[in-house]
C-alpha cells in the first residue's frame, strides 16, 4: 500500500445551490432561494479526496491547521452562475504548521510521496516548506507563495497555474526541469513544451482542479516515472472534473 502524506490548509467548501426569479427591491441584486446545499473538503482537504478516488491502494495522512476555514458560494443552479463567495475564519491568526518532531521525520520519511499544497494562509512558513523537501524522497508542491531559490531546491516538482507562473516567471524559466505549468482547456507546459488537453472541455466548474491535477500527476509519476505519461493522465482527470458542478474527484475510470 502506498504512503502519502499531505501538508497544507483545510477547509470547508460550501456550494449554495438556488434559483433566482427576481431581483431585490432594495438594491440591484438577484434574490437567491436556496434549493441545495452541497458540501466538500477544501484546499489541501480536496487534495486528499482525490488521491483516495484515484487509488483502492493508498493510505493518506494529512497534516493541516486546527481552525475552521469555511468557503461559501451562492449560486444559481441552472446557469451555474456564482453570485457571490463568502469566506470565514481566514481572518484570525492561523496556528501553524509549528516544529519538525521526530515523529514527524519519521512519518516523512515513510511516505512515498509528499505533497505540499500550500494555500498561503499562514500554516506552512517558508522554513517548514523547506525542512519538510529535505526529509521527503519524492515531494510534490502546489503553493500561492512568491517563492525563491532556495526554497526550491529539494522540491521535486512545483505545480502552477499561469497566474501563479507569471508571479513567478524567472524563477520557473530558469528551472524549467521543476515547474509544472497548468494552461486551462490548454493543457500543461513542462520544459517548454506544451503538452494540449487530448479532451478539452467548456469549462463548468474550475473549482479545485488544480487540486485534482497535481493529486493525478504525483500518482501516475510515482507508477511509471515518466513525465510526459503523467502529465496527460493529469490532463485528462482535469477534463473530467471541469465538466462537473462544485468541487469534484476524477471518475471511477481513472483509478491507478
Amino acid at each position: 500500500m502506498l504512503k502519502v502524506l499531505v501538508v497544507g490548509e483545510l477547509c470547508i467548501d460550501r456550494f449554495v445551490y438556488g434559483k433566482v426569479s427576481r431581483m431585490c427591491p432594495e438594491a440591484p441584486v438577484p434574490v437567491l432561494n436556496p434549493i441545495e446545499i452541497v458540501e466538500n473538503n477544501g484546499m489541501a482537504g480536496n487534495v486528499v479526496d482525490n488521491l483516495n478516488s484515484l487509488s483502492d491502494d493508498i493510505e493518506v495522512v494529512h497534516w493541516h491547521q486546527t481552525n475552521k476555514i469555511e468557503k461559501i458560494r451562492f449560486v444559481e443552479k441552472k446557469s451555474n452562475h456564482m453570485i457571490v463567495r463568502v469566506d470565514e475564519g481566514e481572518s484570525f491568526p492561523m496556528d501553524s504548521f509549528s516544529f519538525m518532531s521526530s515523529r514527524k521525520r519519521g512519518t516523512i520519511n515513510e511516505s512515498d510521496l509528499v505533497i505540499i499544497s500550500d494555500y498561503n494562509k499562514g500554516f506552512l512558513t517558508p522554513s517548514d516548506i523547506k525542512q519538510i523537501a529535505n526529509q521527503g524522497s519524492l515531494v510534490l508542491m502546489d503553493s500561492k507563495k512568491k517563492l525563491s531559490e532556495d526554497l526550491i531546491q529539494e522540491i521535486t516538482f512545483i505545480k502552477l497555474n499561469e497566474i501563479e507562473y507569471e508571479n513567478n516567471k524567472e524563477l520557473a524559466d530558469k528551472y524549467p526541469e521543476k515547474f509544472i505549468i497548468t494552461l486551462g482547456s490548454k493543457g500543461a507546459m513542462y520544459n517548454g513544451e506544451v503538452y494540449p488537453s487530448s479532451n478539452p472541455q467548456d469549462t463548468i466548474d474550475v473549482s479545485g482542479a488544480g487540486d485534482t491535477f497535481i493529486s493525478a500527476f504525483s500518482l501516475k509519476y510515482l507508477s511509471t516515472g515518466n513525465i510526459s505519461e503523467s502529465i496527460k493522465f493529469a490532463n485528462n482527470a482535469c477534463a473530467n472534473v471541469v465538466n462537473k458542478k462544485g468541487v469534484a474527484v476524477p471518475d471511477s475510470s481513472f483509478k491507478i
